[in-house]
């Protein structure tokens, strides 16, 4: 079927191919009399283009579709005059597809005109741009418009067959039927399948790619229809495809097959799709769909990116796969491998790649990121660092997470591979500092405290001992730690009162810190009065110092200290009369 446009016949005077003039003799545009058409159709003024050239949008076009859809916008949503607005409007889009396609403001016009289309005019406008799919799909502009057609489906799939008018049927005589939107997306399928590492590699085409596993897995990905809808820069692809919203539609069985056919293409070319910054964006959107719709498949392409990794050079620190975990491209590509990944698998990339080398990875600025889906994919962080068997090491669980190391490496100790783990001892613990908290432990252990059970974690902090604690509350990491334990639904009042009961005796040096201060002024707004005595009189022995101190005189205003220490019965009433007007907010708030 042609390319350019259908012209009318022309009244002007016509250039050779190959001429030196862009743009065709001017004409009266006029169409052919027995031809249904909106009010002021846009005149054509492309000229017959070369073998290889492709038509030119004129102003005139242009200003015809801004127009229409201008009116479509503003006409009502239903009716049979709405109908034939949308028909003949889109008849036009057909005539001059792929000039609209790639012009960069009829790009635009052309995707919101999409989003109006019923399925045969669809199919049409579809059918008139897949001859040019190379180029469409590399261009700029006209790949967007390749995604909206692709975004249609969940609207259009399915939906009944229009009856044509005399004309139209007519019309599919001279090009044969048309093809089912099915077909369509099967043709466009198997176009990209015989040209696979071209269309992943190239900047504008892999967007077609990705949205193209989209549909034929019958799921969209929030993070994906973000980027159609923002920015078109190559940069607008560097967001990690993670945290999305999946929205599931159905789709023939067909596509399910041509799927996996698609996906079998990962594993040809492997070692380019996990370095290749372009490329690696479509692996990792094949990865989430085939997660939701074909996990054995999905496990499979997940093995064979670990073995290709694993099987690389050793690096001087241990496994090969760490080089990669500190490379940009294929650590954004190993952060959604651990996040579809099997728990059993998770177990043992874990325990050959990653043990022993937590603080390493979490000091490094891109190796942390995968880190980070690591420990959010561990459903038990516990196995993660040897503290889950015996069960009397389960109370040094909040050290070694905050620490990042695992249970032997944290405490020194020296067991032979194989051997059964010796039973926690107390002393031990008590004995030894805390160690440097990192942000990831941090992390780790918030995200903990949210859980709907965080038992053993309390456990663990409860068995924290003054310096231990104040030093996780001293920390810039740590603190954060204290703020879940202060704001989690999950931490009752009791078991609150019975982690921060520890930090008396350490509240000036808490008082004097600037991460400490910050805690403690937490821990104060929630306090009852009782408890608020308590930490006033304890700051209250160190008055001087707290003063001379620069985080210090702050707490000692917050707390009204010198009221306290010099009227006690008013300081009192002052904090009787807060935490009254405290209890009724809350009270407003539950109501």
């Amino acid at each position: 079927m042609g390319l350019g446009p259908r012209s009318p016949h022309k009244a002007g005077r016509r250039f050779p191919a190959g001429g030196k003039r862009g743009r065709g003799a001017k004409g009266s545009g006029r169409p052919p009399p027995d031809r249904r058409r909106p009010p002021g159709p846009p005149p054509d003024r492309s000229s017959e283009p070369a073998l290889d050239a492709h038509p030119h949008l004129s102003p005139e076009a242009l200003g015809y579709f801004r127009r229409a859809l201008s009116a479509l916008k503003e006409a009502p949503e239903t009716g049979e005059e709405r109908e034939l607005m949308v028909h003949n409007v889109l008849k036009e889009v057909e005539a001059q597809a792929l000039a609209l396609a790639t012009n960069r403001t009829g790009s635009e016009i052309m995707q919101e005109l999409l989003g109006f289309s019923p399925l045969k005019p669809l199919c049409r406008v579809w059918a008139a741009l897949r001859s040019s799919l190379r180029f469409v799909a590399c261009h700029r502009c006209g790949v967007h418009v390749l995604q909206s057609a692709l975004l249609q489906l969940p609207r259009l799939l399915g939906s009944p067959a229009e009856k044509e008018e005399d004309v139209e049927e007519e019309e599919n005589g001279k090009d044969g039927p048309l093809e089912t939107l099915e077909e369509l997306v099967l043709g466009l399928a198997s176009e990209v399948c015989d040209d696979f590492l071209f269309y992943c590699g190239d900047t504008h085409g892999s967007f077609v790619v990705r949205t193209l596993l989209q549909v034929l897995g019958g799921t969209l990905l929030e993070s994906e229809r973000a980027r159609h809808r923002g920015s078109q820069s190559p940069d607008a692809q560097r967001a990690p495809a993670r945290e999305c919203k999946p929205t599931d539609f159905e789709v023939p069985e067909t596509f399910l097959n041509r799927l996996q056919d698609l996906s079998s293409c990962f594993l040809k070319d492997i070692a380019v799709f996990i370095t290749d910054k372009i490329s690696s964006f479509c692996l990792q959107v094949a990865l989430q769909i085939l997660h939701r719709k074909l996990p054995q498949f999905c496990a499979h392409l997940c093995s064979a990116v670990i073995s290709y990794l694993s099987s690389r050079n050793s690096s001087a620190d241990g496994s090969p796969l760490l080089l990669f975990l500190r490379d940009q491209t294929s650590s954004r590509l190993l952060e959604q491998v651990l996040l579809v990944l099997e728990p059993l698998r998770l177990q043992s990339l874990f325990e050959d790649h990653f043990q022993g080398q937590l603080q390493a990875l979490a000091a490094h600025p891109i190796a942390n990121f995968p880190l980070q889906r690591l420990l959010d994919a561990i459903t038990t962080p516990e196995l993660a660092f040897h503290c889950a068997e015996p069960s009397s090491r389960q109370v040094a669980c909040v050290p070694l997470f905050a620490t990042l190391m695992a249970y032997e490496v944290y405490y020194g100790l020296l067991e032979e591979e194989g051997a059964v783990p010796a039973e926690h001892q107390v002393d031990m613990a008590t004995a030894r500092a805390l160690g440097d908290v990192t942000v990831l432990g941090s992390l780790l252990l918030q995200h903990l405290l949210h859980f709907s059970s965080p038992g053993i974690i309390l456990q663990s902090l409860g068995a924290l001992t003054g310096p231990q604690l104040l030093t996780l509350a001293q920390s810039p990491a740590g603190s954060h730690v204290l703020d879940a334990i202060l704001t989690s639904p999950s931490v009752t009042r009791k078991q609150r009162r019975r982690v921060l009961k520890t930090l008396k005796g350490q509240y000036v040096a808490l008082a004097c810190s600037r991460h400490g201060s910050r805690v403690l002024d937490a821990i104060w707004s929630g306090a009852a009065l009782g408890a608020r005595k308590e930490i006033a009189a304890e700051l209250g022995e160190q008055n001087q110092e707290l003063i001379r101190d620069p985080f210090g005189h702050h707490v000692a205003r917050n707390v009204a200290l010198t009221t306290f220490l010099k009227r006690r019965e008013a300081w009192e009433q002052q904090q009787g009369a807060v935490a009254k007007r405290r209890r009724a907010l809350n009270s407003i708030l539950e109501d």
